[in-house]
């Protein structure tokens, strides 16, 4: 019924988009999952996203709902207070509802003179195929108006050794940086990023390079401090094997730390989530 209201509201160039409050345990209409995956591809086409707003939390279906908004290019927010349903039907509602750039992909390529092994922390569930990325006929990502994507890497060097590198084969005669006469040492790793527009059909594709330049976590930023934080906090609410030092105490110092421009209060939420979690310490 919603997506028949929006197609025969359908205003070309605006923003038509399907709000579906629920728990996600769906009991009317397309119940099963292949289904309901199926209507919202096809509406997603006709250029109708679907937003996914989670509520409850006994029977609450998360996986379903991330899945559905994936389908419709859509977002989803599970909203669990009044201060989060402020926070994304109220702050940053432009930002919410209004997709800039859809099937936004982005692809890093670390300088093997620099770089001799990383891993992207998070996001497993959204990787990709290195072909896949410049395929527009893959589905991706879409970014809201005046969002912004943080992804962490961890790294490491050339030339530093580690408990964590996998043993490996012997090197390959033509893939010695050796024998390219430009090595990129200056190059610590090049950065592709692909969007389309809303209304589009064929991807835009822009490229940075990183400089090769260190700076020591106490002279980093405020940004990198906290989302460092947060990311080290999942890890260790997944009992992650990758870390060892699994301290609230120092998760929650390092979040103080990249506290500022606050004004909503959302970091000092977080700080009080993880000092909750310091009983899980044992």
């Amino acid at each position: 019924m919603a997506y028949k209201i929006a197609s025969e509201n359908f205003i070309k160039s605006g923003n038509n988009r399907v709000i579906l409050a629920t728990d996600g345990d769906f009991n009317v209409g397309s119940s099963s999952n292949s289904d309901m995956e199926k209507l919202i591809e096809q509406k997603r086409k006709t250029g109708v996203f679907l937003t996914c707003l989670g509520y409850g939390m006994g029977n609450y279906k998360d996986s379903k709902m991330e899945t559905l908004a994936d389908k419709g290019n859509g977002n989803y927010a599970y909203i669990d207070n009044i201060q989060e349903a402020n926070r994304f039907l109220g702050k940053e509602f432009k930002g919410s509802m209004f997709a800039i750039a859809k099937d936004v992909k982005i692809q890093i390529e670390f300088n093997p003179k620099q770089v001799q092994a990383y891993r992207l922390i998070g996001y497993e569930n959204r990787k990709l195929r290195p072909e896949d990325f410049k395929n527009d006929a893959i589905d991706a990502g879409e970014l809201g108006n005046n969002h912004t994507v943080t992804a962490l890497y961890e790294v490491i060097p050339a030339g530093v050794s580690s408990d964590y590198l996998k043993e490996q084969p012997d090197a390959l005669k033509y893939t010695k940086t050796e024998t390219n006469s430009n090595n990129y040492s200056n190059e610590l790793a090049t950065i592709k990023f692909r969007y389309k527009k809303p209304d589009g059909d064929k991807s835009i594709e822009m490229v940075n390079v990183i400089e090769n330049k260190s700076v020591s976590l106490e002279k980093a930023s405020d940004d990198f401090k906290f989302s460092s934080a947060v990311a080290w906090f999942g890890l260790k609410l997944r009992d992650s094997k990758l870390i060892t030092n699994k301290s609230s105490e120092d998760i929650v110092k390092l979040a103080k730390q990249g506290v500022t421009n606050d004004a909503e209060g959302y970091k000092a939420e977080f700080i009080r989530l993880a000092e909750s979690a310091k009983q899980y310490n044992q």
